[in-house]
């Protein structure tokens, strides 16, 4: 959404140019430069598609072939017209004639589907080579802009998978049977291409992105870190706790990773640097809280939709469980800041440089579309596409309340083509990652791979959760959560769940390890993001990022362990009045915490002082053994805990009474 997104007005000040970082580090940030009557004409196209994607998921009752056809043809034509074939300098107003060819061949083999859908549903297996030679062509357009605009990893793994299946995972003794059957199966079916994860985007998550893009124009984002400062500003580090619960307001509106650390850490970041913190610490900071924007309800990342789609349970639900774990993560990463904040002896913003209360009450409005989408959502009246849409209009409306921020006709027409924009690179994603799926599912791959795990597991929950971990951070790595989330549930949620993980549980372990690769070197995006920002050494910004993070390590393995953690009784219907005991819930939710407090301040080398090794080893051992529900486990854990913290006080005691 770069090519309309509103530059910060003190763009000029900030330490590194701010559309720059996200060109080298979002690839939806590499697009083709138009200005004047091009850049009107694009624009009016992506708005049309904005509204087309409107009007067809909440009123058309199309063929659901002709649907999801047209949308990805769509997705084809505005993807050329948007993204270049490589980053660098581009030409104003320039598209090579190669793409022009690529957009057409492209949009074209799709629409063959569109309006062929019928007679291709009737004709059974009998494909034409005409038929799958368009096929390939569509598929390979598709394939071709997702390199462009999220990234070659995607496309390795997806091609690693096809190359599986024809060489030795299809049982049809010829190549060309083979090829001929997984074009059938990956094009003209909804087994691949037109399966779960593009019918979840172009159902859901496009009126999500358009969304996000009104909100974003209310400044709704500038009111979210100027509530941070007002709450904890003051406080010991407060640029580093405000980036925290700025992010953690902001991930309610946008799931983007990288997009959340630029978009705030161009504010917070220098704050945190001039207050004290290193230029590391104080990108890592922004990247871990940026981050969790994917996990945190109401609209957390695009996978959250196809969780719910997939484990078959309303978004609403979904909402209500991912609360618990999201704010234990926040904690965990506001607990590092403040530990580091204490060692290193730094102070708050001075209260006459913070917003006043007064000041932001007067703009408590612009909290309306999103108070507005979580009551339509949660009270399952209407369905998730209309929430959206009435929210979309309550956001339009707020605008018109600030002058500083009213949607002109102009604007109007950028929120709309932004969000079309936006949806490219997601689409993209899903289209191929449901290429995935679809060769795990011909092949039978997941049994394979489900039979494997299990037996190497022996039997022991915890190993197929950390070899479960291990394949998601992996596979994560420069592969969009989305993608990365399809695959990890056609593989390793099944696994889980054979071993006896509830399902929602499953999936969100797999969910959360997916965007974990954000910030895990070697390819933490977010993290080299905020880098680029702070000016700081990017590999000891992941560093730190993953060790800021290490709530987003065990809170995992605390709700797979745990299911009441999210709301699930494991021995009665997944409702929040089945949930076993408030007090188990609330034994499980401090103990978690006292767990991340105690791996928290080993990795920090500071609690109430800075501590020995034998101090360190003490509180990690204590914190993960927190991560282990039985209570044999808890009491060693709360008690070597505890007994840091009191050797500690009294060191600290006898050395001011010294």
């Amino acid at each position: 959404m770069a090519l309309f997104r509103k530059k910060p007005a003190d763009a000029a000040a900030q330490p590194a140019d701010l559309e720059s970082v996200m060109k080298k580090y979002d690839r939806e940030s590499n697009t083709r430069i138009w200005e004047g009557t091009p850049k009107l004409i694009v624009s009016l196209i992506l708005a049309a598609f904005s509204v087309f994607c409107i009007y067809v998921t909440l009123w058309a009752t199309w063929l659901e072939e002709i649907r999801l056809t047209s949308f990805v043809a769509l997705i084809i034509l505005l993807g050329y017209l948007v993204f270049p074939a490589r980053k660098g300098v581009q030409r104003v107003n320039y598209i090579p004639w190669y793409d022009i060819v690529l957009m057409v061949l492209g949009t074209g083999a799709v629409l063959y589907f569109t309006f062929n859908a019928m007679t291709i549903i009737q004709q059974g297996s009998r494909f034409a080579t005409y038929q799958i030679i368009i096929g390939v062509v569509g598929i390979l357009a598709l394939a071709e802009i997702c390199r462009r605009s999220v990234g070659l990893p995607i496309l390795i793994v997806a091609g690693a998978f096809i190359v599986y299946a024809l060489v030795a995972g299809l049982a049809n003794p010829t190549f060309g049977g083979r090829l001929n059957y997984l074009v059938r199966y990956l094009f003209y079916s909804k087994e691949g291409v037109f399966s779960t994860p593009i019918n979840t985007c172009s159902k859901f998550i496009v009126v999500f992105i358009i969304f996000g893009a009104f909100l974003e124009r209310t400044g709704i984002a500038d009111f979210f870190i100027q509530a941070a400062n007002a709450l904890v500003g003051r406080f010991s580090g407060g640029p580093a706790k405000v980036a925290v619960v700025a992010s953690a307001l902001e991930g309610m509106v946008s799931g983007s990773s990288v997009a959340n650390t630029v978009g705030s850490g161009s504010v917070t970041i220098p704050l945190m640097k001039k207050t004290g913190y290193s230029p590391e610490f104080a990108a890592a900071a922004e990247a871990s809280a940026s981050t969790g924007g994917q996990i945190m309800p109401p609209i957390m990342g695009a996978a959250a939709f196809l969780m719910a789609d997939i484990v078959g349970v309303p978004y609403s639900n979904l909402i209500v469980r991912a609360i618990l774990p999201a704010v234990l993560y926040f904690a965990g990463i506001f607990i590092a800041v403040h530990l580091e904040a204490k060692k290193m002896g730094l102070r708050g913003i001075p209260r006459e440089q913070l917003p006043k209360f007064g000041m932001l009450i007067r703009k408590v409005y612009l909290l309306i579309p999103l108070v507005l989408l979580i009551y339509l959502v949660s009270s399952s009246t209407n369905t998730i596409q209309t929430a959206a849409a009435i929210a979309i209009i309550a956001a339009i409306v707020v605008s018109l309340i600030n002058k500083d921020n009213r949607l002109t006709p102009k604007r109007f027409l950028e929120a709309l083509a932004a969000g079309g924009q936006g949806t490219i690179a997601v689409a993209a994603a899903c289209g191929i990652a449901g290429i995935i799926s679809g060769v795990i599912t011909a092949t039978g791959l997941a049994n394979l791979l489900i039979n494997g795990v299990v037996a190497l597991a022996g039997g022991k929950v915890i190993i197929a959760l950390f070899l479960t971990m291990i394949c998601c951070i992996i596979l994560g790595m420069g592969v969009p959560t989305t993608a990365n989330y399809c695959i990890m549930a056609a593989t390793c949620a099944p696994i889980l769940v054979r071993m006896g993980v509830p399902l929602i549980a499953a999936h969100f372990f797999v969910f959360y390890f997916g965007i974990v690769a954000d910030l895990t070197p070697p390819v933490a995006l977010a993290a080299y993001a905020g880098s680029a920002i702070a000016q700081s050494n990017p590999m000891k910004t992941a560093l730190t990022s993953t060790k800021l993070a290490i709530g987003a390590f065990i809170v995992p393995y605390v709700f797979a362990l745990s299911p009441e953690m999210l709301l699930i009784d494991v021995s009665g219907p997944l409702d929040l009045l089945f949930v076993r005991s408030v007090l188990d819930l609330v034994q499980i939710i401090l103990t978690s915490l006292l767990g991340i407090f105690g791996v928290s301040s080993a990795l920090e080398g500071y609690a109430l002082g800075r501590m020995n090794w034998i101090q360190r080893l003490m509180a990690a051992a204590g914190g993960l053994l927190l991560i282990d529900p039985g209570l044999a486990t808890d009491l060693v854990g709360v008690a070597l805990v505890a007994a840091v913290l009191v050797w500690q006080y009294i060191a600290n005691r006898r050395a001011r009474t010294a």
